[in-house]
């Protein structure tokens, strides 16, 4: 819940606006948020993109700088596109600094041989084609559990699906947090609600939602929001600076993921994207640290979730007994 003693926010332009008689109409207290993250806090953040120990020591080396605090750090390429090693350095760095470390499972339709994905419709998008498909996201994800890697990101509901049995059955730890992609997520309270009782801990939303859709969202289900304050072109592209506050009020719980828009892809990424890897992961940082101060502008910079917390709190799940298929 809000901390009711706690001084408003100020709206950006609000008191220029105002005195010259275009004032906006007072927020309404029904549109916010309910909802906080187990251990109080409204908001976390995330820097995604950082796709192997380099990216992630010039990620660290720069939060240091800017004093960025960082609750988690994602991994767009595939726990299939690391060695064991590689996993391992970044397992023990984040956990020395109480960061979740995310990592995407196994094979995409983007990057599988099927066309439809390339057709107008892009049918079938990221999602798991197959039997097969489904097995090497399982392959990734006990590999890179394993070897201490507590959060998985997942682009397809079968394999979200049953990477919450497995979780329920021992066969991954059962801390092991959930994301769903950006690149699947859902735009309406009832499919949101669906991907939480499919074993989501976090999900992530379009950067377009408005915000009477994170309201309407909200009222539907208490499971963390993951969003881009700036996301990459190929996810839209858009710029919500200026909104960070009213996003946190209205989408709470919510991790502030802090992308960047013209800026090139990077997945799979491998060496021959080295420098372009390197500079977007700092930058990604600076953004974070933009962020963070106009929230300190506005006043509204309370209510971070402490750093080195990571799990969802207690949410709503579809029974997860055996299917007789």
């Amino acid at each position: 819940m809000t901390d009711a003693s706690a001084p408003a926010a100020r709206r950006p332009g609000e008191q220029v606006l105002a005195a010259l008689g275009l004032g906006a109409p007072a927020l309404d207290p029904a549109d916010a948020s309910a909802h906080s993250f187990p251990g109080g806090g409204r908001w976390r953040t995330e820097i995604p993109s950082c796709e192997g120990p380099e990216a992630l020591a010039a990620v660290l080396k720069e939060a240091s700088r800017l004093d960025v605090p960082i609750h988690r750090i994602s991994q767009g390429s595939g726990v299939w596109m690391l060695t064991d090693a590689e996993i391992t350095e970044m397992v023990e760095a984040t956990a020395e600094r109480g960061i979740e470390l995310c990592l995407f499972t196994g094979p995409r339709g983007t990057w599988d041989i099927g066309g439809s994905v390339r057709s107008d419709s892009r049918g079938a998008g990221l999602r798991a084609r197959g039997h097969d498909a489904v097995a090497g996201c399982l392959e990734d994800a006990v590999r890179a559990t394993e070897l201490g890697v507590k959060c998985l990101l997942v682009a397809d509901e079968g394999v979200l699906w049953t990477l919450h049995r497995a979780r329920e059955a021992g066969i991954v730890p059962a801390d092991t947090t959930l994301k769903v992609s950006a690149l699947i997520g859902p735009v309406n309270p009832t499919s949101y609600a669906v991907y939480e009782r499919l074993g989501a801990d976090s999900i992530n939303v379009p950067s377009d939602l408005t915000l009477a859709h994170l309201t309407e969202i909200r009222r539907a289900s208490g499971a963390p929001m993951d969003m881009y304050i700036e996301a990459p072109d190929d996810l839209g592209g858009y710029v919500r600076m200026y909104e960070v506050a009213e996003l946190i009020r209205r989408g709470a719980p919510l991790y502030l993921k802090f992308g960047l828009s013209r800026a090139p892809g990077i997945y799979p990424w491998g060496a021959h994207l080295r420098d372009v890897t390197l500079d977007t992961a700092r930058e990604r940082v600076r953004r974070g640290r933009l962020a963070l101060d106009l929230l300190a502008r506005h006043g509204a910079d309370g209510g971070m979730a402490p750093l080195g917390s990571r799990l969802p709190g207690t949410l709503h799940r579809f029974p997860a007994e055996r299917s007789a298929g």
